[in-house]
Order: structure tokens, then C-alpha cells, then sequence
């Protein structure tokens, strides 16, 4: 989809062997310790996270149904014949659950049914399960959901589609918050690409990418259905057509100093500026910031600024130079911040305001949490994530420092997101 990324040194998950060379086995063995941050799934358009049975019921609502009752989310395989749906309808009426909605994704040998349902707060989870099955359903699974999922299917993909015609780095989230708790993944393009119409193998999507490599999209426990699939494909061939974009707004901000800077999306089109900025950058600085040889950096710039793998502000003076970079990269299902400031403009806040504005637009992603690799020298970098004001975790292994900030659900409220504040 992209240049060849083998070479990215910054992120964890889903990255080629040449990788582990730029890591220490101290930090190989913290990562095998890391849970998994939840994928972003908690805008007022998204579709709630899909868990196996094994995990029913396991999530509370962050609204409340009517006083007395409880909002569910359950999916169900009925029978492909005649009055299946109306024997189960009758059994869920006869728990006094009331359905306020009903999406079908047909099958093969059967149809799948996803329900939004008004149940007694009473109800327990296997007793609603236990009449399902009772009345047809099998691989059932039931999770407790929230105001956010009454909205309709139409409109919760139409407003998928207008956030990614409208920015190309919200392909990822919106494919999340399409099918629910997945992780997103992206390939460059190889001799084994998958076919333009995509693949569908149970739990796991291909998809062929924009600029020809492969899109993946994994659901453990859940299969995806074919109408989950052809939503996916077309959002992806949404993307394709539209080609690369990304929103041109800025704000200027002053320093301290005096000095006005301007804070930007960047993308592609800034590789140039990107390089030129690198090479007036110290080894330290640069060393700081890719944790290993640094020597040939520029090869990674094409991957850091694509906006396939998530969001990068740039700061620049009023000549037009960049300054300084931050991206917002989506690692699989967890998402990684990294900055670089040029090292004449250190030290004047520019960091902490790029760092501010990124954990905002995670926050407002539906990211639970961001991670940042540094050194435990880097101050600079750590003042910036502490003046976040967020819990963070710190763990340490052979002189690298992983921070990660878990996002407070007030976070997306305590900076306006970028793409919506005030511009100039």
C-alpha cells in the first residue's frame, strides 16, 4: 500500500525481522508482557466492540437505559426458513425484552441476526442466552451497549464514509469502528497481493489497498460475515477512488519568545521539508528519536508521513521551514506517538504542543492509551508526556523508556481536537 516499510524503526506490532536489530531483548521481553489497548471504537458513529461468547457481558454502558432495564447488543445464527425469526422474537418478548433494532447478514445455510435490545436490568446474561438457544439461536454472543449504538446502520456508515472522504488517515479507524474490536494492518505491496475483490476467511479480511498493497482486518473469535466484508470493501474502494488527502487547516500559534509558528497536517507531499529538517538535526537528537543508526533516517520519512498509518502535525516558521514533526501511528490495535523538534527549537514548548494536540486526536479516535519509546534520558520528552497530566505507566529496559498515558474518557475535552479548532 506503501513504500516498503521493512525499514520503519518506531513501532511494535506486525513489523519485518530487520526490526529486532533496533531493540534490545529487554524490550522484546516488556512487550510480550503489554496487554493490548482497546482499538478505537467510541465515537458517536462507531460500532461497538464484537467479543466472543466466551466474554459476554463483560463491558458496562456509559448511559443508562430507562430506570429499570438495560441495553444489550446480541448476535445470533437463525435457520434460513420460514418463522425462525418470529419463534426467537416471541422468546425475547416472552423475557419482556423489547428490540429496537434488527440488522441481518445473511449466510450460506443461514442467517445471522444482531440485535439492539431493552432487556430487565434483572436479565441475566445466560438466562437470555438460554432462551435464544432454546428458541433456534446458535453461536450466540450478547454485550452490554450504550445510547452511542442507537444509531441507525445507514447512518453510522454514511458518517464512516464522510470522515474518510474527508481525511485519508481515517481509513483504519473508520474500518474499526465499521466492524468493531479488530486490528487494522497494512503491507506493502508484494508478488502475492490479494485479488481486487478481496479475501474473506472466517475471522480474517484481505483487502486489496489503495496504492496496491494489502489491507488486513483481524477479529479474533468472531467471523466476520459477507456483509460486514462487502461494507469493508467498499469503504476501502471509497478511499481508493478519492486518492491521497489530507485536511489543509493550520492555526498560528506565538511562543514565548515571540516567535509565530504554524501547526499543520503534513503528509507525503512534505518528505523534502522532512529531510531538510533532519539533516540540520544533531546525531543526538536523532538518535533520540529512532533508537538506533541513524545514519540513512530519510528512508523513513515516505512510511511516517503516509497517511495510510496515521496523523502527523507539523510546526513551521513563517518562511515555511519545518521545525519540528509529531505523528499519531496506528500500530495494529494499539497506537504509538513519536516526535522529533529540531534542535535550535527545543525547549520552547513546541513539543509539548505537538505531543497536547496528537493525544487529543487519539482521545478523540476512541484510543484508550498511547505509548511512546525514548530514551530514559530523553527529559525533554518525558516532561512533555507528564505535563499531559494523564496516568501514566512507566516501564525501563536496558535505557529504553516506554511511556505509556492511558486516556482519561474527559481527555478528548481538556485540548480541542486539530481538526476542529479555531483556524487562521
Amino acid at each position: 500500500m506503501t513504500p516498503d516499510m521493512s525499514d520503519v524503526p518506531h513501532t511494535k506490532n506486525g513489523r519485518p525481522a530487520e526490526l529486532a536489530a533496533l531493540f534490545t531483548a529487554g524490550i522484546r521481553t516488556w512487550r510480550t508482557r503489554r496487554h493490548n489497548h482497546a482499538p478505537p471504537v467510541t465515537t458517536d458513529t462507531e460500532a461497538r466492540p464484537l467479543p466472543s461468547t466466551e466474554r459476554t457481558g463483560q463491558s458496562e454502558p456509559t448511559d443508562t437505559a430507562p430506570a429499570g432495564t438495560a441495553l444489550w447488543r446480541m448476535r445470533t445464527t437463525v435457520r434460513d426458513e420460514p418463522g425462525s425469526l418470529a419463534a426467537l422474537c416471541a422468546a425475547l418478548a416472552a423475557l419482556r425484552v423489547d428490540i429496537l433494532s434488527l440488522q441481518t447478514h445473511p449466510l450460506g445455510e443461514g442467517t445471522v441476526d444482531e440485535f439492539l435490545l431493552r432487556a430487565p436490568q434483572d436479565l441475566a446474561t445466560d438466562e437470555l442466552t438460554r432462551v435464544v438457544s432454546e428458541a433456534g439461536g446458535t453461536d450466540t454472543w450478547t454485550e452490554r451497549a450504550d445510547a452511542h449504538d442507537l444509531v441507525d446502520a445507514p447512518t453510522r456508515i454514511l458518517g464512516l464514509a464522510t470522515r474518510t472522504a474527508l481525511d485519508a488517515a481515517e481509513l483504519p479507524l473508520a474500518l474499526r469502528q465499521l466492524l468493531g474490536r479488530c486490528t487494522i494492518r497494512s503491507y506493502p505491496a508484494t508478488a502475492e497481493a490479494s485479488p481486487v475483490d478481496g479475501v474473506l476467511d472466517g475471522t480474517l479480511i484481505r483487502l486489496r489497498a489503495p496504492e496496491g498493497g494489502v489491507i488486513t482486518v483481524e477479529r479474533p473469535y468472531l467471523p466476520f460475515t459477507p456483509t460486514e466484508f462487502a461494507r469493508a470493501r467498499a469503504l476501502v474502494e471509497l478511499d481508493a477512488r478519492l486518492g491521497p488527502r489530507i485536511p489543509r487547516s493550520q492555526d498560528v500559534l506565538t511562543l514565548p519568545e515571540g516567535d509565530a509558528i504554524t501547526i499543520r497536517r503534513a503528509g507525503t507531499d512534505d518528505v523534502e521539508a522532512a529531510k531538510a529538517m533532519q539533516a540540520r538535526c544533531s546525531p543526538q537528537t536523532l538518535s533520540r528519536r529512532y533508537h538506533g543508526p541513524v545514519g540513512d533516517a530519510d528512508r523513513y520519512l515516505n512510511h511516517l508521513l503516509s497517511p495510510r498509518y496515521g496523523r502527523t502535525l507539523a510546526a513551521q516558521t513563517a518562511s515555511g521551514r519545518i521545525v519540528a514533526l509529531g505523528h499519531l501511528l496506528w500500530d495494529g490495535d494499539e497506537t504509538e506517538i513519536a516526535l522529533l523538534v529540531e534542535d535550535q527549537w527545543q525547549r520552547r514548548g513546541i513539543g509539548a504542543e505537538l505531543i497536547g494536540r496528537l493525544v487529543s486526536m487519539a482521545a478523540e479516535a476512541g484510543c484508550e492509551s498511547v505509548y511512546a519509546l525514548t530514551q530514559s534520558s530523553n527529559t525533554g520528552m518525558v516532561a512533555a508526556m507528564r505535563g499531559l497530566g494523564l496516568p501514566l505507566d512507566y516501564q525501563v529496559e536496558e535505557g529504553t523508556l516506554v511511556l505509556t498515558a492511558r486516556l482519561e474518557k474527559t481527555a478528548a475535552g481538556a485540548r480541542v481536537p486539530y481538526e476542529r479548532a479555531d483556524h487562521r
